[in-house]
């Protein structure tokens, strides 16, 4: 998974990542979520995680059939038609599952009201792979938006109104993108793959084993870890296992997150 993590490394930070974050076998702990942020003027969805009824390779992923999606929607008093935009931070299978859902034999955008917005760079190369065989988010997550007329392409300083900005954050995938909210601030970041694990926030340089560029990611995320530390603003990660949102503090050479509520 962080294939320059050392032996000595993970021996040295043990403590503090077992049990949370690390499991039995050394193994990571990652959740698969998405993060409702409601504006003074819309309701926005980031990221899709995983979706029902797609082929996917990882068992536990495969034609999933759950309503666990929808319900977590509820138990926020959220419904399919209060989505106003769909945010994706790059297109892999665990962030835009939901972005479709099927209907009659037919892939339909999950979220009839919503705009969905798409990086161009991220677009483009999704769009480049899928040409040369393959990436089925890309055919049932993507494509079904961009024939319903639903997307909106979008450049690195897309922003809505005072409210919600683009970052780009590319490493991981080509387009990667995090996304700001906040009046003129930034009160909150959404990361998504920019961080997996809690050891890539206190070593930056740890890159992930599917980065598409394990160094662009590493820079990318000492970058993003330095702007954002020691400030206000909520850090809202994609993968790590709750309490995922937290503030970046810094520890010696690198960083740490914060969870909300601690000293």
């Amino acid at each position: 998974m962080l294939p320059s993590l050392t032996r000595e490394c993970l021996e040295e930070n043990r403590h503090w990542l077992q049990p949370h974050s690390l499991g039995p076998n050394d193994i990571f702990s990652l959740t698969y979520q998405s993060y409702i942020v409601r504006t003074p003027h819309h309701t926005i969805l980031v990221d899709s995680c995983l979706g029902n009824d797609k082929p996917r390779l990882e068992p536990e992923w495969n034609m999933k059939t759950d309503d666990n999606f929808v319900r977590g929607l509820a138990a926020v008093d959220v419904t399919l038609e209060d989505i106003d935009y769909v945010m994706c931070t790059h297109l892999h299978v665990d962030h835009a599952g939901w972005n479709t859902r099927l209907v009659d034999g037919r892939w339909v955008p999950t979220f009839p009201n919503a705009r969905y917005i798409f990086g161009r760079r991220e677009l483009e190369s999704a769009k480049t792979r899928y040409a040369k065989g393959g990436y089925p988010s890309y055919a049932n997550g993507v494509l079904p938006i961009l024939e319903a007329g639903r997307a909106d392409i979008v450049e690195d300083d897309y922003q809505i109104g005072d409210y919600v900005r683009l970052l780009p954050t590319p490493g991981h995938t080509d387009g990667h993108v995090a996304f700001c909210f906040g009046k003129s601030v930034d009160a909150a970041v959404m990361t998504g793959d920019l961080l997996h694990v809690p050891l890539q926030i206190r070593y930056p340089e740890l890159s992930f084993s599917r980065d598409k560029d394990s160094v662009q990611s590493a820079l990318t995320r000492r970058s993003f870890l330095e702007h954002f530390c020691d400030t206000p603003t909520l850090c809202c990660t994609a993968h790590l296992p709750s309490p995922s949102v937290g503030r970046i503090k810094r520890w010696g050479d690198g960083y740490r997150l914060l969870p909300v509520g601690c000293a």
